[in-house]
């Protein structure tokens, strides 16, 4: 099964049944048994050792402790805690009430969260947390439902990372290209100045961000976000009533401190911004053998260990403000156990699509797709637009961004090293874009896992509303892919694919004013 076209098994039918029952969990854990039992021929022990194993390596690799997962983990724990120490101590509700006198429209609100996530672009995974953390008691008040801002959150996260060089993506995807340049002799460029020359090529992310803002301000609303948006502003609910409990959703569980201030909840944010980043910087000169700076700095930096130590310095930042209030209203300890617990449902999700990335992995589902294009012998002009929907296809089956770079990069330079050398940047700027597309899209990735949790939104809310935008950029980044190759060139292609979304927001826009004075 391993390498052929059964391997898409398991990530087509997870695929199927999260659309047509909308449970992750039995979803994902469906694709993983079915992925094991295909590995092992449908023998049942084996493949009852398998699911054990792939679960176990999660936390033991090698007989070591696997460090980065544990990590990881124990930071969205504290996550949780963080934010029931900011709920209880009033700071959430302080500054929502600062922050609606200062924004004071909708618009606004979704705009401001989207300039924070281009703010904070060092690492996608802090940047979908942070931010929700920081925009959603504006956003609540604003009765913004919480899968438009895990939409923003998602959409500004990994396509800022992947066009910026100083980030854990940009450091990870140049140490990639020097070494692909290395092995087929390309002297003529060096890696920095390739990613640079990649930056305008990159049509998806570009038009993610752009959407974001014209959604905002156009109040561009489609599919099933309109229902979300409809809700949350007749009703005040931002979270579908029918879903389960969503992370760091803490409403019923206790009253928040009526003398809360704004600082309680800003300075235990901007202590985990500050602690989060330095020990990044710490880590990555650490492990930097020679030639210190600050690409080398983010390519080797270890981000689950920078989250951690951030967390732990920010949630005792906020308990001090807690305990410090002359009349704390709720014990230390239940926030803490109602905080941690809101975190578990996104923990589960986390832990299953790890299993079911690991598995995929086995059946070597991002090779089966990489041979196709292999296998293909099209226009050289066709290249760009070849790669993007391969790359988007194989994140969207795998959910990994990084593992489709792995894969897809040197598949991309060596097809255009052969075929057509002035294909080579635009091809594997169309990697990066088809795989942030295809990261957008499937309801395994940890960022589209990590920034509905920021949010508080229900997982698969999140996925399903931001599909209709993913699939809007994705067409324009399309056209503009096939414009790359025939004129090969950037602003006339990018020049396109911006007024395709301006031109879709647009038509929404006004099509969303017709129902209405009808």
């Amino acid at each position: 099964m391993e390498g052929t076209i059964f391997s898409l098994i398991p990530a087509v039918l997870m695929l199927v049944l999260v659309l047509l029952t909308r449970n992750v969990l039995l979803s994902l854990g469906t694709g993983i048994i079915v992925g094991a039992l295909l590995i092992h021929d449908f023998s049942i022990l084996d493949s009852l050792k398998e699911i054990w194993m792939q679960f176990y390596t999660l936390f033991v690799s090698d007989g070591t402790i696997n460090k980065g997962n544990v990590l990881l983990l124990t930071f969205l724990l504290l996550l949780g805690v963080m934010t029931a120490f900011l709920q209880a101590s009033g700071g959430s509700r302080a500054f929502g009430d600062w922050m609606i006198k200062k924004v004071k429209t909708r618009s606004g609100a979704q705009a401001m969260s989207a300039v924070l996530g281009l703010i904070i672009f060092i690492d996608d995974y802090f940047n979908s947390l942070a931010v929700g953390q920081i925009a959603r008691p504006l956003t609540d008040r604003h009765k913004i439902s919480r899968a438009k801002l895990a939409y923003i959150i998602d959409s500004t996260s990994a396509p800022v990372t992947v066009i910026s060089p100083i980030s854990s993506w940009g450091a990870y995807i140049i140490g990639i290209m020097g070494g692909l340049f290395a092995a087929n002799g390309i002297t003529t460029l060096e890696p920095l100045e390739a990613f640079i020359k990649m930056i305008p090529y990159n049509l998806y992310a570009i038009a993610a961000v752009i959407s974001v803002f014209l959604v905002a301000y156009l109040k561009a609303d489609i599919g099933p976000m309109r229902k979300h948006e409809i809700r949350a502003m007749q009703t005040g609910e931002l979270i579908d009533p029918k879903q389960d409990k969503v992370p760091g959703d803490l409403s019923d569980t206790f009253t928040p401190h009526q003398g809360g201030k704004i600082y309680h909840l800003l300075v235990p944010i901007g202590v985990l911004i500050v602690a989060t980043v330095s020990s990044m910087v710490i880590t990555g000169a650490m492990a930097t053998e020679e030639n210190v700076n600050i690409l080398t700095i983010f390519a080797n930096t270890n981000v689950n260990l920078s989250l951690f130590a951030g967390g732990i310095i920010a949630v005792l930042t906020s308990y001090l403000f807690h305990v410090g209030q002359q009349k704390p209203r709720n014990s230390s300890l239940k926030i803490v156990f109602e905080g941690a617990k809101t975190m578990m449902p996104a923990i589960y999700i986390l832990l299953l699509a790890w299993m079911i990335g690991s598995i995929i992995g086995v059946l070597k589902t991002g090779e089966y797709l990489a041979g196709i294009v292999n296998d293909l012998s099209l226009n050289p002009a066709f290249l760009p637009f070849l790669f993007f929907i391969i790359a988007g296809f194989m994140a969207l089956a795998t959910g990994t961004s990084w593992g489709t770079f792995g894969i897809m990069l040197p598949i991309a330079v060596e097809v255009t090293t052969i075929t057509d050398m002035e294909m080579l940047i635009p091809s594997m700027a169309a990697v990066l874009a088809g795989s942030v597309f295809g990261d957008h899209c499937t309801p395994i990735s940890d960022t589209t896992i990590l920034s509905a949790t920021g949010a508080g939104a229900n997982h698969i809310d999140h996925v399903m509303t931001q599909l209709p935008y993913a699939f809007i950029s994705a067409f324009a980044a399309s056209i503009g892919y096939i414009l790359v190759g025939f004129t090969n060139q950037v602003i006339i292609p990018l020049a396109v694919s911006l007024s395709i979304i301006i031109a879709f927001t647009t038509i929404i826009h006004f099509m969303k004013n017709t129902r209405t004075e009808e």
